[in-house]
């Protein structure tokens, strides 16, 4: 990636993110390539849900979304709260609330023929 120099006109390469941080966006990106893990992220970016009510949302047997959960917290995504008995599910935090916005609102320009943004 190129940035433009106001002064000179040059084009000075970015600097370049970190091994790890390579590393982690790419175990993040691995998790969200499964639908089921993706839909989950949709709901959970905007609140918290209980595994019964996933489940739910999602037409997906509870042992399945415990499992899929399980995988979003260890690559960090996802984060829980215990509330009596039940647990708690929601998105980490506001970078993770974007990351799944925007791959959706990506995707909905793709599929419905929506005019892309130019920055």
């Amino acid at each position: 990636m190129y940035a433009r120099d106001n002064e000179s006109g040059a084009h000075p390469l970015q600097e370049q993110p970190t091994t790890a941080q390579v590393e982690t966006a790419v175990e993040a990106f691995r998790m969200l390539s499964d639908g089921t893990r993706l839909r989950l992220m949709w709901l959970l970016a905007s609140g918290e849900y209980d595994v019964s009510s996933l489940a739910g949302a999602i037409g997906a047997a509870r042992p399945s979304v415990s499992q899929h959960l399980a995988k979003l917290r260890l690559a960090g995504l996802v984060e829980a709260r215990r509330d009596g008995r039940r647990v708690l599910y929601r998105a980490r935090d506001a970078h993770v609330r974007r990351l799944i916005a925007e791959a959706l609102f990506h995707a909905d320009h793709e599929v419905s023929g929506i005019p892309r943004h130019e920055t």
